[in-house]
């Protein structure tokens, strides 16, 4: 529930990512990318791209760059498994609310480079090329979905017979 909370919040609130720490960071940008993935929202892919970005662009170490991806792609498919077990609930608005965030009119430059809505400028530790960290034609929603639908598919019925005896009876 707190997950949810925090994803709903940060899509209303673009100075919340200034006020955390970098792996806090990842894990919340992964909450909001589980749900626009889960909702099909359609700027989704743009992101996925500027959320990586954000990851790669603000990591303090080459460590902590690997464990906020980690972060971010595990806290993104709990969301979007949470988001399909709950049957896809409110993501019609769930998706408006998505496409509207202030992330959105945040700059993206070739070598890593982020201007934020607010005015502040991330440079990378070492630039590297922005086109390259994403494919925009992804097909996350559907490969997401075959991943979900295989594991689930793997668990095994249990049926409980009656035996007819009396069991707890004296």
């Amino acid at each position: 529930m707190k997950k949810w909370l925090l994803g709903l919040f940060l899509i209303y609130s673009g100075s919340a990512w200034a006020q955390m720490s970098y792996l806090d960071e990842a894990k919340a940008l992964g909450v909001v990318a589980g749900q626009g993935l889960a909702c099909k929202a359609s700027k989704y892919h743009t992101f996925e791209l500027l959320a990586r970005a954000i990851i790669l662009t603000k990591s303090p170490s080459d460590y902590l760059q690997g464990e906020g991806l980690r972060a971010y792609m595990e806290e993104k498919a709990n969301v979007f498994v949470a988001k399909q077990l709950e049957g896809f609930y409110d993501c019609p608005d769930i998706a408006v609310r998505f496409d509207n965030q202030d992330i959105f009119k945040a700059t993206l430059y070739a070598d890593g480079t982020i201007r934020m809505p607010d005015g502040q400028v991330f440079t990378p530790r070492q630039a590297y090329d922005a086109t390259g960290i994403y494919d925009m034609n992804s097909q996350d929603f559907e490969n997401a979905n075959k991943i979900y639908n295989r594991d689930v598919s793997k668990i095994k019925k249990v049926e409980f017979k009656d035996s007819g005896a009396n069991v707890g009876e004296y």
